[in-house]
């Protein structure tokens, strides 16, 4: 047994030691994808377990995450904090081996993968994000110049995210990206021929990817031809399709029987006994640390070092670029973002998409490596940079990006750049489509990246589109995933107050939800008011409100007149803007009480959309709990009862006046 056979036997049977100790796990693409993962690793990869955040290593995402047990066998082996006590400890808890890769938890793991096809969409970000850099800076290819890899199974190509993200990589023609399939034709339900006869070679190349393709599985030599070839691409990314056989050894190899099932203690004598392996469970031979040493950590810290010579050349040609680079590896830009607001004169009535694109653009002046774009909306969203290009092969280095009517891929293709680190980002598309987004922007808020999303059309106020288009339930949807801060802002300077404090966060992603229609300027909006999530905006007239109107968005200004025809009333009341309900959250209990008072019973939400979630705040709602209808903005609120009129009519019967 030469030392190639012996160390991928050693990645098997460690694999089917984790999974039968934990009694979980899927040991089918482990053991048949375990060639590859190693041919990977000891002849191309280029990282280092001793600087594992190194900006310019090759990415690789393991876009089928539950094949985890493979990557951390191979990263225990490749020299990174992963212990064998670790790999005993799979799928435990607070362990650094969980079900699927962690970002951040697990070292040498680049993304958090698992929900099938976001992996590869993923990479499809990060080879953007090399590219985009590379460009970006005088000589920039001196320093950003390295792959992206992932590996893939059947189930990654069904989902639909995956075309989406493909056909993104082939009109951006990421000829560093390489894309391993793992093609043992077997899905969890049984043979892939119950769900699939398509022809995936013709997929690719009608999406513009070279495709390559290995007969055995098990041939390391062959898989390194197929990367060599890949490597060399020039204007296209590659998909290396190596047949395998899952649940290599086992009795049950090549059926669903051993997709996600231990193997357990006979079938996985069964199985190291075919690879010929007669070392206890996770007992590893010094041979393989060894191979790993000579190869994977040779090779990472030679090209470290040549690296590191590199941008001390690199800082003396170009201080200035060497030094923006250092600053913002980490997506921090908070030194180049305004410090101060800009200044909107009394009188100034604007939709907040417009007003968004005006803060765009100025923060594209002192941003520097702020890159974005939207799914075929610029024009509606307003996410377009004006004094910019777009980005295109042959103009990488353009801010302005063209996903496509592509949502899903676009969000986790901005997961992919944020992970890739050096750039910052936006998205945008209407509010309704935050849908199709939704699973990348819970893994942007697992991840902790500092993703930025732009939402349109944030009402009824769309009008004549009707109810396919207009939203309801989506800003409780977003409100409801953890780690992800909500902007809804009322006017000029809460958007541009939602804007700064999107780009200070570097571990939250933002969403900024946006107007189609014009909204007034608040006299009293402000950013200290906005970063504390709610604030009161108009105080009562007296000592004590006789009720609280709390307002996001448009329905501010409607509180602002319902007030004053209140007043006239007799009755006092105190308006409360609310753009974010997760950062008031977040304050003291003397802060919530200051902004709301203690009078529970007296408080009444207003938002044109769902009245879900707002129970926590005012015991009366005033929301659309229906679908919307097509009709003229103006006739389509007001048919819903979102006039001060009705406002007012609330109030009196809430306060019984």
């Amino acid at each position: 047994m030469n030392n190639d056979q012996l160390s991928i036997a050693a990645i098997r049977a460690t694999c089917i030691d984790g999974i039968n100790k934990a009694k979980s796990g899927h040991p089918g693409m482990a053991l048949g994808s375990a060639p590859i993962l190693y041919t990977l690793y000891t002849r191309h990869l280029v990282s280092s377990p001793s600087y594992p955040n190194w900006i310019n290593r090759d990415r690789f995402v393991l876009s089928a995450g539950h094949a985890s047990m493979l990557l951390y066998t191979i990263l225990h082996m490749a020299g990174y904090q992963v212990s064998i006590d670790d790999l005993k400890s799979f799928r435990q808890l607070d362990s650094l081996t969980p079900g699927h890769p962690e970002f951040r938890h697990t070292p040498g793991v680049d993304a958090t993968s698992g929900p099938l096809g976001q992996g590869i969409a993923q990479a499809v970000g990060m080879a953007m994000a090399e590219r985009t850099l590379a460009a970006m800076y005088k000589d920039g290819g001196m320093l950003f110049n390295h792959y992206t890899y992932a590996l893939c199974g059947d189930g990654c190509l069904e989902e639909g995210l995956s075309q989406e993200a493909i056909a993104l990589a082939g009109v951006q023609k990421l000829n560093k990206l390489i894309v391993l399939y793992d093609s043992n034709a077997i899905t969890l339900d049984g043979n892939l021929d119950l769900s699939s006869n398509e022809n995936t070679k013709l997929r690719f190349k009608a999406s513009n990817w070279d495709v390559l393709e290995v007969n055995d599985g098990n041939d390391v030599d062959a898989i390194d031809r197929a990367i060599k070839k890949a490597k060399k691409s020039k204007d296209k990314p590659t998909l290396i399709i190596v047949h395998t056989i899952i649940g290599y050894g086992s009795k049950n190899e090549n059926t669903c029987k051993v997709h996600g099932s231990p193997l357990g203690e006979d079938d996985g004598a069964l199985a190291k006994e075919k690879y010929g392996y007669s070392y206890p469970a996770f007992e590893i031979p010094e041979t393989v640390y060894e191979q790993f040493r000579n190869t994977f950590i040779s090779r990472g810290n030679k090209a470290i070092k040549k690296w590191t010579k590199t941008f001390k050349e690199y800082k003396k040609l170009h201080l200035e670029d060497a030094i923006k680079i250092e600053e913002t590896l980490n997506n921090d830009v908070s030194k180049f973002v305004f410090k101060d607001l800009p200044h909107f004169e009394e009188g100034f009535k604007d939709s907040t998409r417009n007003t968004s694109q005006a803060i765009l653009n100025l923060l594209n002046k002192q941003v520097f490596n702020l890159v974005g774009g939207s799914a075929d909306v610029a024009k509606s969203v307003c996410t377009i940079i004006k004094d910019e290009t777009d980005m295109t092969p042959t103009n990488p280095s353009g801010r302005n990006i063209n996903f496509g009517i592509r949502e899903f891929a676009m969000a986790s293709a901005q997961n992919g750049m944020l992970l890739h680190g050096g750039l910052r980002t936006y998205v945008g598309c209407f509010l309704v489509f935050s849908d199709y987004m939704k699973s990348a922007i819970r893994m942007a808020a697992l991840s902790k990246l500092p993703a930025i999303y732009l939402f349109s059309h944030d009402s009824i106020a769309v009008g004549e589109d009707g109810p396919t288009h207009q939203p309801i339930e989506h800003l409780a949807m977003l409100r409801s995933m953890p780690g992800i801060n909500v902007y809804r802002p009322c006017d000029a300077t809460e958007t541009a107050a939602s804007w700064k404090l999107s780009l200070l966060s570097t571990d939250t992603p933002s969403a900024i939800i946006l107007s189609r229609q014009n909204l007034p300027l608040m006299k009293n909006s402000n950013y200290e008011g906005v970063s504390k999530g709610a604030y009161v905006i108009e105080k009562e007239f007296g000592t004590k409100p006789d009720a609280v109107i709390i307002a996001t968005g448009s329905e501010v200004s409607l509180a602002s007149e319902a007030k004053t025809k209140l007043y006239n009333l007799g009755i006092d009341v105190r308006i409360v803007s609310m753009p974010s309900q997760e950062l008031f959250l977040k304050q003291d209990k003397s802060y919530q009480v200051e902004v709301l008072g203690n009078d529970y019973d007296h408080r009444i939400s207003v938002e044109m959309l769902t009245t879900f979630g707002w129970a926590r705040f005012a015991r009366f709602n005033m929301g659309i709990d229906t679908y919307g209808t097509s009709a003229p903005a103006a006739d389509a609120i007001k048919s819903f009862g979102f006039t001060s009129d009705a406002l007012v009519e609330l109030v009196r019967k809430v306060t019984g006046r």
